[in-house]
């Protein structure tokens, strides 16, 4: 079992930056990919980033440039950078975990999201 928390959502004006956080606690950390996805109303569900056990990241093409991912296995976090946001990064945002790959979108642990507010 996987339990996830997300911190460091908020209100932010457009051209500024947030750092989202998500704490991991249970199984071992550092074998799972880790994932930030985020959900606007009305629309689907989207992969932001993603980073493997290894390292390797990728990145959706809307935020690239802008949004960095890393994790920290010593401290069991992953953080997503995000600089130059636009009022259309609006959304919930939510960490998720990976190991079998059997879960919804591919991940099969989900925090509770957390909410980011863009404005103009």
């Amino acid at each position: 079992q996987v339990q996830l928390v997300e911190s460091g959502g908020g209100l932010v004006q457009a051209g500024g930056s947030l750092r989202l956080s998500c704490a991991a606690s249970g199984r071992t950390f550092s074998n799972y990919r880790m994932g930030w996805f985020r959900q606007a109303p009305g629309k689907e569900r989207e992969l932001v980033a993603a980073i493997t056990s290894g390292g390797s990241t990728n990145y959706a093409d809307s935020v690239k440039g802008r949004f960095t991912i890393a994790r920290d296995n010593a401290k069991n976090t992953v953080a997503l950078q995000m600089n130059g946001l636009k009022p259309a990064d609006t959304a919930i945002y939510y960490c998720a975990a990976r190991l079998s790959g059997t879960g919804p979108y591919g991940y099969d642990y989900w925090g509770q999201g957390t909410q980011v507010t863009v404005s103009s």
